[in-house]
């Protein structure tokens, strides 16, 4: 059985701080250009037109605007687009949710994602609140899912969604002062559970906060495909989904004892 391929595009972009005009007609442009390449997926950062603003008064949205505007955008350029956004919860618990979306060339949506873990340390958690759930979607028959940034330090949902999915996509706003955490903690993760990472990041001054990118792919085995750090631009590449080949071939998680692991936690 041949194994199902997809062109996918990373684009690091230096968003626009709070600026959402101005960062969906960046994307458009990054649209254009991934799909002069052939790409069949572009994605974009975490927060993708505003920044990570906690000034969720000015990001929230509660009509979908981003969803419709790049719901436009997939059919006009029949494309599938990831993207990240802040959706209003106030009138039911006060805060907002951080939300990473897929939608088909279609427009229609395929994954809405909550961020499940905000970063209490930047104080995240006093305006959003967390998740609950996973997703997981399909691309070209290929099984996905996707978190959002500091979900990255937290492998047990990681393990859980590559219970199904042969691709995870990070989108973040992860910075500079940090880099190699992402860098050590996403390799881990793609070794971990044998899985194709896709982390896309923002580059530039923005908001006060510097960022390097180092948005890449990284193979099940841990190889990094591709890597873009220090400037803007796009990660296009064809992947080919081996993952169940190479979790035959290398069987790590048939040896893995969740029910032990679960009493350790108290579960």
């Amino acid at each position: 059985m041949e194994d199902n391929r997809i062109k996918i595009a990373l684009a690091q972009t230096q968003i626009v701080w709070e600026d959402k005009g101005c960062n969906y007609e960046t994307a458009r442009k990054r649209i254009e250009e991934a799909v002069g390449w052939k790409a069949e997926a572009v994605f974009f950062p975490e927060m993708s037109f505003t920044g990570f603003s906690m000034n969720t008064d000015t990001t929230k949205e509660c009509d979908g605007r981003t969803i419709q505007c790049m719901g436009n955008l997939a059919r006009q350029y029949h494309v599938n687009i990831g993207f990240g956004w802040v959706k209003d919860c106030t009138a039911t618990c006060g805060k907002c949710e951080n939300h990473y979306t897929v939608v088909d060339s279609a427009g229609k949506v395929l994954s809405d994602y909550a961020k499940i873990h905000p970063f209490s340390y930047s104080g995240e958690d006093c305006r959003f609140q967390g998740g609950s759930a996973l997703t997981h979607f399909v691309l070209n028959d290929i099984p996905c899912s996707s978190f959002i940034c500091y979900d990255l330090r937290f492998p047990e949902i990681f393990q859980a969604a590559s219970k199904r999915a042969h691709v995870i996509i990070v989108p973040a706003n992860w910075p500079a002062k940090r880099r190699e955490h992402w860098r050590a903690l996403l390799r881990a993760r793609a070794i971990e559970n044998q899985v194709y990472i896709l982390a896309v990041n923002c580059v530039g001054d923005i908001g006060g906060v510097r960022y390097t990118g180092d948005s890449c792919i990284i193979g099940a085995d841990g190889e990094v495909k591709a890597e873009l750090s220090e400037t803007e631009g796009m990660i296009v590449l064809e992947l080919t989904d081996d993952v169940e080949r190479f979790r035959g071939e290398f069987p790590v998680k048939r040896d893995r004892r969740e029910v032990f692991y679960a009493k350790l936690l108290g579960g």
